[in-house]
């Protein structure tokens, strides 16, 4: 397709309003794809973290004297 002018361009021969509102939908379910990845993986990280401090607090001795 060739374009004359910057608003041929955007009118997109009269379905500019449909194909620039699908580009904007597929943006904003992108981004909401790539926020929603990123909270849970900090909600994992912070999950395991809590299992890895319990784990740890598990396997110290309680008194160092008490094993003998």
């Amino acid at each position: 397709m060739n374009w004359d002018s910057w608003g041929d361009f955007w009118a997109m021969g009269g379905d500019g309003l449909y194909v620039w509102s699908a580009y904007l939908v597929a943006l904003v379910v992108i981004f909401t794809e790539i926020a929603v990845l990123a909270l849970t993986r900090r909600s994992i990280l912070e999950h395991l973290g809590r299992y890895a401090k319990i784990a740890r607090k598990e396997r110290k001795p309680r008194n160092e004297d008490s094993r003998f």
